[in-house]
């Protein structure tokens, strides 16, 4: 196969394999090409415009919804409240780990002045319990993870800018969807292995 060949197989390849990977339809895939292939090999600095699963996961892979209707509220997680570990300018916070709550971390929380679990109507805060998923503040959970009372976490639905506050390896400690994470990362290898080969022929 020349070069040009390989070039337009590749520009077909990663899009549609970036899709298949993360179990996200092709709607949801706006960016450029150009623009997921620079996410492929350096997370950005900027902070997102894409509100949902445009974003980016600490996997490198389309984000995933954390939870759009916390206890049948009609309230989403998410700094923006659309269900998304999502972030923004805006978002000072950085809500961006899924976190499943446990009583022991709400009291834990409680006890530092983060009360998670008195609802607040006016912030659209249902107010957690046991089992609810959330989207926690990448550094409430670092603090947390001091003190030895870290929640678990879905590593698909929390944002890439979490890598900013704590390493993946330490994530991974706590992840919930750890098989199916690992999963993605050895297909998305596998992917990549052989692009690299087909570059060798």
């Amino acid at each position: 196969m020349n070069n040009f060949g390989k070039l337009l197989l590749l520009s077909l390849l990663l899009p549609y394999s970036h899709a298949l990977s993360t179990g996200f339809s092709l709607q949801c895939i706006r960016k450029t090409r150009a623009e997921r292939n620079l996410h492929k090999l350096q997370m950005s600095d900027a902070d997102d415009e894409d509100y949902g699963p445009q974003s980016i996961n600490v996997l490198g892979t389309s984000m995933r919804c954390c939870c759009e209707n916390v206890r049948n509220s009609g309230i989403g997680t998410g700094f923006y409240r659309n269900g998304y570990c999502s972030t923004g300018t805006e978002d000072l916070g950085r809500h961006t780990v899924c976190i499943q709550a446990t009583a022991e971390f709400l009291e834990y929380s409680k006890k530092i002045g983060n009360d998670l679990s008195t609802p607040v109507p006016q912030y659209m805060f249902p107010g957690l319990k046991a089992g609810d998923l959330w989207c926690l503040c990448a550094q409430r959970w670092v603090q947390a993870y001091q003190a030895g009372m870290a929640p678990k976490l879905f590593l698909q639905s929390t944002h890439e800018k979490t890598l900013s506050y704590v390493p993946l390896e330490i994530l991974r400690n706590y992840a919930i969807d750890m098989d199916e994470a690992d999963a993605v990362l050895d297909a998305l290898n596998d992917q990549r292995a052989k692009l690299k080969n087909l570059f060798k022929e």
